[in-house]
């Protein structure tokens, strides 16, 4: 049996009680150690003995002899048998008197150390439990202290509160009262500008304009000669230098002239760091470049010399300003790689180099790579005559491989090879400017972007030949703009991969690409930063695709809509943008309350798009009233072209709700007329740039309430508006006297009077253009010319398709060219016949 441990227990007690397992150890034993040569005969003498002998003596050893049991030694009981050497019977020897110690010493040294242990560990304790109570005993001592300050600080604190509330509403009063005061003498200056200029318009209508303007010179002169006052001396000096940054050298010189004080201020340093040699780019000769820079070339730090005709000591000039880092020398007419040599020995520190339209060759670009190591901006817009070996050089010597801008308009001789040179030269470039190149092709973006892995944003107009196949090696790059424009290739697919691959894109511009259709706004839709959209004359895109964009991510972040020519554009996509959402009541605090935004003070995010601010519908018919006035709710749009729609006066009183609105574009609104102005204008006045051209219902009225409501317009075309008169010239130039820019083309009732009332009135008018004008004389123009910096001018007959005669008459039967919308659905006919 294996075990006893299951066995049945009155077996198990047998063996108990005859001490069976007793007898079994005897005889083994006996058996193991004897060894008997019978076994068997052995064991039986063995039992025989244990009966006779009982089981209460027997042992272990019973049936073992004596003569196998090993002798045993007795234990002293001291250690002077050891020393006596009478140890040989004795069982203690110096070994087990040594184990016998250090057994004794391990016992007594454990025995002693458990109970420092415990000591130490009961002394612990005791101490944690003072440092717990005593840290309990800090806490509630703090914690008292606390109460009572703070008891005693809340107290002074709604001691302090009423204090300010106290003054606060001291404050108020003397606010509102001072408010109050400034509300009504704003009121009556309001006023007095208001009936001077009711009169102003009075005098005009009975006409005795001429001798209001001859009495006001005279009243000039004599306040003049009475009181000589200089009212821009009491402008802090730091006001009257940051003037002086935005006036020419030809303006900067005359103020110099008119007093001591006024000369010193032009003599300024801070004046002197950034010269534009380019606005008065006619007048200009070496002698006078050589001089200024003489002057102030420590100083310079921008220098801008665009269209200059300028010879070798000019550019040795420019070379002696050591601080210079801004250089625009674009359709410099003397400039060679001579002038180029001089420049790079001389300016070491250049950062920004335009050097478009110019006649550089491959040797400029040489010279660029060895001094110009911290080059970041270039521009070789249009320069023809360096080759694939010019881009090399970029890389060779120190190399331009800090460049992170670089414009290639117009340069047709650079192939493949050039662009990999570029990549293998200037790897960190981030915006690519490539315009105007028919040549430009997809091997050409993947060789550059190849290794140019860091390109933020593209610019490719008129580049036909680019495919989606360029989009997918752009696709490597995170793009946040792109600029594209009159591509038939691109399709949906460069849309996807913009989707996919660049999440960060902010900008979209893809004009005239008639492959993009509503697919492509909803593959963008996700994205979630676009801020300006740019599809004009994408002829597919409609409804359909407008809607899943706006509902995007990227709805309520929209600042730029653009969607000129695209006649499938309809209301529906206008009221999507202006649609509320579910979105609380923005509140105004206002005197210590909170009241709803009635007025409109915040722009409302309820809107879907509530941060777009330019919107362009050109030539989109489908448009009507109901569209704009949905719009008029939108307090964040401030420009807005709706030329060539279908709206009326209706839309005009709408969008006067903007309150913002500072461009207005209605040209070629055939039904718009004077009422829709005038309504329109009593809430712009903010308004500075307005398009009106081509309206024929408008009279002298529209440009009345340009004049009596918007007087910092700085733009007007009134072109084709064939009943304007000499009156119209008459409002205007006597209140708008900011007018920059000025179209009167088509206007066949115009004389040379116009002329006279803008020298007078307009003297900021820089631009104006009088094409169609039979009645003003050329003798006129000549005399007049002199104040403009630009002027377009003929006397022919107005051409058919204005659709009236010489004298403003409407001719009867007249052959229209075709509007935008026409062009645009001829195109997308065509286009169908051609995919079917």
């Amino acid at each position: 049996m294996a075990s006893l441990r299951s066995a049945d227990p009155a077996l198990r007690a047998y063996f108990k009680r005859h001490r069976l397992l007793d007898v079994y150890e005897t005889l083994l034993c006996g058996v193991f150690i004897v060894c008997p040569e019978d076994p068997l005969k052995f064991l039986e003498e063995k039992i025989r003995e244990i009966m006779e002998k009982e089981l209460d003596g027997i042992l272990w050893d019973t049936c073992i002899d004596s003569s196998f049991r090993p002798k045993l030694k007795r234990i002293s009981e001291t250690y002077l048998h050891i020393l006596f050497g009478l140890n040989d019977e004795q069982l203690m020897t110096e070994e087990l008197c040594g184990k016998a110690w250090n057994f004794y010493s391990k016992n007594l040294k454990k025995l002693y150390f458990h109970e420092w242990m415990q000591y130490c560990l009961l002394q612990k304790n005791s101490r944690e439990l003072i440092k717990q109570k005593m840290a309990v005993a800090a806490d509630h001592y703090d914690t008292r202290i606390t109460r009572v300050v703070v008891q005693k600080w809340r107290a002074w604190a709604q001691f302090r509160k009423e204090q300010i509330v106290l003054a606060a509403m001291r404050i108020q009063k003397v606010f509102n009262d001072n408010l109050c005061r400034t509300i009504l003498r704003a009121w009556h200056a309001e006023a007095q500008s208001s009936a001077k200029t009711k009169a102003y318009f009075e005098r005009l209508v009975k006409g005795d304009q001429e001798e209001y303007f001859d009495k006001q010179d005279d009243v000039q002169y004599s306040s003049t000669s009475e009181t000589v006052k200089d009212e821009i001396s009491n402008i802090p000096e730091r006001a009257i230098l940051q003037i002086f940054h935005y006036i020419n050298l030809i303006d900067l010189a005359r103020c110099a002239q008119v007093s001591r004080t006024w000369m010193l201020l032009t003599q300024a340093s801070s004046i002197w760091t950034d010269i534009d040699f380019s606005s008065v780019k006619h007048k200009m000769q070496d002698k006078t470049v050589i001089n200024i820079l003489k002057k102030w070339r420590p100083y310079v730090v921008r220098l801008n010399l665009r269209g200059c005709s300028l010879h070798w000591p000019s550019f040795k000039s420019i070379s002696e300003c050591k601080n210079l880092q801004d250089l625009n020398v674009s359709e410099c007419q003397g400039l060679n790689d001579e002038s180029m040599r001089l420049i790079s020995e001389g300016c070491p520190a250049l950062l920004y180099l335009n050097l478009s339209y110019t006649d550089i060759t491959n040797g400029t670009l040489k010279l660029l790579s060895r001094s110009f190591s911290n080059l970041q901006y270039l521009s070789l817009a249009y320069c023809r005559k360096f080759t694939d070996k010019g881009l090399q050089y970029l890389g060779s010597g120190k190399g331009c491989h800090k460049l992170i801008y670089l414009d290639l308009s117009g340069c047709i001789q650079i192939s493949v090879d050039g662009f990999r040179y570029i990549a293998n030269s200037c790897s960190g470039i981030k915006h690519l400017v490539i315009n105007d190149m028919p040549t430009l092709t997809d091997k050409c973006i993947q060789a550059l972007v190849e290794k140019c892995q860091q390109i933020m944003s593209v610019v490719f107009l008129d580049s036909p030949h680019l495919s989606d196949v360029a989009f997918k090696a752009l696709a490597e790059c995170k793009l946040v703009k792109v600029r594209i424009e009159g591509n038939n290739r691109i399709t949906d697919l460069s849309f996807q991969l913009m989707s996919k691959s660049c999440p960060q894109i902010k900008h979209i511009y893809m004009a005239d690409c008639q492959k993009i259709t509503d697919v492509s706004l909803k593959t963008i839709s996700p994205l979630k930063y676009i801020l300006v959209l740019n599809l004009a004359d994408c002829v597919r895109i409609s409804d359909a695709g407008l809607r899943p964009f706006l509902e995007g991510s990227s709805g309520t972040k929209l600042r730029e809509l653009n969607f000129t020519n695209c006649i499938h554009v309809t209301d529906a996509s206008l009221m999507k943008i202006a649609q509320s959402k579910s979105c609380p009541q923005i509140l105004l605090k206002l005197n210590g309350s909170w009241v709803p935004d009635f007025l409109g003070y915040l722009e409302n995010p309820s809107q879907r798009c509530h941060n777009l601010t330019y919107l362009n519908i050109r030539y989109c018919e489908s448009v009507t009233d109901a569209g704009i006035e949905a719009l008029g709710n939108m307090t964040s749009l401030m420009s807005i072209d709706i030329s060539g729609t279908t709206v009326s006066d209706m839309s005009l009183a709408a969008l006067a709700h903007t309150r913002r609105m500072k461009e207005l574009s209605v040209s070629e609104c055939r039904k718009i007329t004077d009422m829709g102005i005038q309504r329109f204008c009593q809430d712009a006045k903010d308004l500075q740039y307005c398009d009106v051209s081509y309206c024929f219902q408008l009279t002298n009225e529209t440009v009345k309430a340009f004049a009596f409501n918007c007087h910092q317009l700085t733009s007007l075309n009134i072109a084709g508006c064939h009943k304007m008169t000499d009156l119209c010239i008459q409002y205007l130039s006597g209140v708008c006297h900011y007018l920059h820019f000025l179209d009167i083309s088509g206007c066949v009732r115009l004389t040379d009077k116009t002329l006279k009332y803008l020298s007078k009135g307009c003297t900021q008018l820089r631009i104006l253009k009088m094409l169609y004008c039979r009645n003003i004389t050329k003798q006129a123009v000549l005399k007049y010319s002199a104040k403009l910096e630009k002027h377009e001018y003929n006397d022919a007959d107005p051409p058919s398709w204005l659709g009236y005669d010489r004298g403003g008459g409407v001719l009867p039967h007249n052959k229209k060219p075709k509007t935008g919308p026409e062009k645009a659905k001829a195109l997308y006919r065509n286009e169908n016949k051609e995919a079917a």
